[in-house]
């Protein structure tokens, strides 16, 4: 038993060495482990603190880069946008429109838009109205521009039609008339077919023909102007509201010559067949960066030169705290052919547009009122001609 006992604890006291041999090595590999994964780490943790510092620097940098970025894409849009090339910005809420505004298409061989119309309530059977047609400018559509100007409200209380005819994008990709590109025939083209959306909705709807008068915004006001040209006949008024007159441009790089001021060719406002021109009601203001208000007065110089008319003195005309107005009046034989109304401080907007959208200025004169105020007085000149 003794032997037994020795030799056993011989085999334990073995047993613990190797144990002992075991755990010492093992600690010193631990310790040597820790101690590479704690250089490890701190080379790591330099590591990451310099990536830190470069990427405080890239970010820095990014944010220079991309303030840089949005400024000059503001700048470019704030070009292109006055060339007619820049994309309408989307609105997250909208005023509802009034009642009565309706959906219409055109076909005819010359080509096909589409049109918004309004028809005020309350008309009483067989009765005829006045029509306004009403020609958007470049980045808008019939219906934004019917929230702008807000003639619908004017037609519901006057009780008139008004139509609003829409280009297409794939006739302009920014939606603007082609009023300007008379080398190539697009806009005598977009004129006849203007004439026949006027035909149609003469046909469908109470229309009094003999009652039609025609407006436009920007490039609409350039093609609102060539209409009554080459259809004199065809409409009794016309308003032109910060645009460029006909003949002063026949393709996109004249055009943008002549939005700035810059004229290579001479106004044309010869009519059919030799028909006298309807009376012109001109609206530009003085502070417009994107069509040069001398523009306005071209304009109506030219008409008044072409209808024989001659400039009345200026006057001021100031309503509340809206915007100051020179309007100027010309005339031939007692009769108002063209009337000018420079609008102080007006930018290029719809002079008494709604606020808070594109194109409308509510510190302005009430531009839809003016124009249908023109356009009735020259429905009733024409009704007491036809009388005599």
């Amino acid at each position: 038993m003794a032997a037994k006992r020795t030799a056993a604890t011989q085999w334990a006291r073995t047993l613990q060495r190797s144990f002992n041999a075991l755990s010492r090595a093992s600690m010193k590999a631990g310790t040597q482990a820790l101690a590479s994964g704690t250089k490890a780490l701190k080379a790591n943790s330099k590591a990451m603190a310099s990536g830190s510092k470069a990427l405080k620097g890239n970010a820095n940098t990014l944010s220079a880069s991309a303030k840089a970025v949005s400024a000059g894409a503001k700048a470019v849009s704030a070009g292109l946008e006055a060339a007619g090339l820049a994309p309408a910005p989307t609105r997250a809420r909208r005023a509802p429109l009034e009642p009565g505004f309706t959906k219409g298409v055109v076909i005819s061989p010359l080509g096909t838009r589409s049109y918004r119309l309004y028809k005020p309530p309350g008309l009483a059977p067989g009765e005829r109205v006045p029509l306004l047609v009403m020609l958007h400018g470049c980045l808008q559509t019939a219906e934004s521009f019917a929230r702008s100007t807000r003639m619908n409200r004017v037609a519901a209380r006057e009780g008139f039609i008004v139509l609003y005819p829409e280009q297409a994008r794939v006739a302009h990709q920014q939606r603007c008339w082609n009023w300007y590109d008379t080398r190539s025939g697009a806009a005598q083209r977009e004129a006849d077919v203007l004439l026949a959306a006027i035909d149609q909705v003469c046909l469908l709807e109470p229309v009094d023909p003999t009652r039609v008068a025609i407006a436009g915004f920007s490039a609409g006001a350039g093609m609102a102007a060539l209409f009554a040209c080459r259809h004199p006949n065809r409409v009794a008024a016309v308003a032109m509201h910060a645009g460029v007159a006909p003949g002063l441009a026949d393709s996109t790089a004249s055009a943008l010559a002549a939005m700035r001021g810059r004229y290579t060719l001479a106004p044309q406002f010869g009519g059919r067949a030799g028909a006298a021109l309807p009376p012109l009601l001109v609206i530009q203001g003085t502070a417009d960066h994107v069509v040069a208000p001398a523009n306005a007065r071209l304009a109506a110089d030219a008409w008044a030169a072409a209808t024989g008319a001659t400039a009345a003195a200026s006057r001021e005309v100031r309503r509340g705290q809206r915007y100051p107005t020179t309007v100027t009046d010309y005339r031939k034989r007692g009769r108002v052919a063209v009337t000018l109304c420079e609008v102080e401080g007006l930018g290029h907007d719809w002079s008494g547009g709604a606020s808070g959208t594109r194109f409308g200025d509510p510190a302005g004169p009430d531009g839809a009122r003016m124009i249908w105020a023109f356009a009735a007085r020259a429905f009733a000149r024409q009704a007491a001609s036809s009388v005599r």
